[in-house]
């Protein structure tokens, strides 16, 4: 076997097969194997949305986390039209992702972030997506709310503010009603290193 440090490739050649909401590249790629000294010539397909931000909201005053319901398309087709998620949203070009969480938080549930604490940068999924997800944590108070929400009325945005009490966090996650990454890990990591407010 290789060394596992092994990490030579080329893009032969790529190409942008849907250009639309979100676009489509095919590429070939010659890449170097694991087992053999062959590389390996292969055709494979990439969705390009460009990256993303979330964030963790955590309401001292009522003990809460702030979620967002919205509709989903693609969930809808596997029977979870109206997803609850953490605040989210694409980053514009060249955008500071601290920036862009400041401005969907904003726009979504209309509050105001004084402090932002980096939690990851991820892949939320590799295989099929170059997508590159900042997610962040912060505590609000209710009085932070100083804006209207809801949504960009200019992208047909319909967003609710959903209020989660601490206390419910561990019973919907055991449950799998929280069933997106975002949530999923905003939330194991705020259980892992935010135990003295809980």
């Amino acid at each position: 076997m290789k060394d596992d440090t092994a990490n030579n490739f080329e893009i032969i050649k790529e190409e942008t097969v849907y250009d639309g909401f979100l676009k489509v590249i095919k590429a070939q790629i010659k890449h170097d194997t694991w087992h053999g000294n062959e590389q390996l010539e292969v055709t494979r397909e990439s969705l390009e949305r460009g990256d993303s931000v979330a964030i963790l909201l955590y309401e001292q005053d009522t003990k809460s986390f702030l979620f967002t319901k919205q509709f989903r398309y693609p969930s809808a087709r596997r029977g979870e039209a109206f997803m609850m998620e953490l605040v989210a949203g694409s980053l514009g070009f060249n955008e500071d992702p601290v920036e862009g969480i400041k401005r969907e938080v904003e726009e979504e549930i209309g509050y105001s972030l004084k402090n932002i604490e980096k939690i990851c940068s991820y892949f939320p999924s590799p295989g099929g997506c170059s997508e590159q997800i900042h997610l962040y944590f912060s505590q609000v108070s209710s009085h932070d709310k100083i804006f209207q929400g809801g949504g960009e009325a200019s992208e047909k945005e319909d967003i609710l503010l959903t209020k989660i009490p601490l206390s419910e966090i561990k019973q919907l996650l055991r449950d799998g009603a929280i069933n997106n990454s975002i949530s999923i890990i905003g939330l194991q990591w705020f259980l892992l290193n935010k135990e003295s407010l809980t």
